[in-house]
């Protein structure tokens, strides 16, 4: 561990933060590697313009992070959403269907032809 209080991994290039991993800003080199992953061809000053935003980014989440937040109490409670089955009594005859659809015959509906 060195003195910034970054830990190095010996046998990769990934730098393992204690807290969070935005807390050191990026240089052209990051702005770079990620235009590569992203598989963007960008120009040097899109590079630099791409690595102010960066900065900026990184800056107000940096001020994010630094937030006191007091503990807060959950307002909710738990209640039972689901309502109970009640069975409601309807009239489903075949003669009551057949009397309602357009065309039948016999006790039989008559559909189109599907072929």
């Amino acid at each position: 561990m060195s003195d910034n209080g970054v830990f190095c991994c010996p046998t990769s290039e990934f730098l393992i933060f204690p807290f969070f991993c935005y807390t050191i800003f990026m240089n052209l080199k990051d702005v770079e590697n990620l235009a590569e992953l992203a598989r963007l061809e960008l120009s040097p000053e899109e590079k630099e313009a791409m690595l102010k935003d960066m900065d900026s980014i990184l800056g107000y989440v940096k001020q994010v992070e630094e937030l006191k937040i007091p503990d807060t109490k959950e307002n909710y409670s738990l209640y039972n959403v689901w309502r109970e089955d009640k069975m409601v009594p309807k009239e489903f005859s075949s003669e009551l269907i057949v009397e309602q659809f357009p065309a039948s015959k016999d006790g039989f509906l008559k559909v189109k032809k599907i072929l």
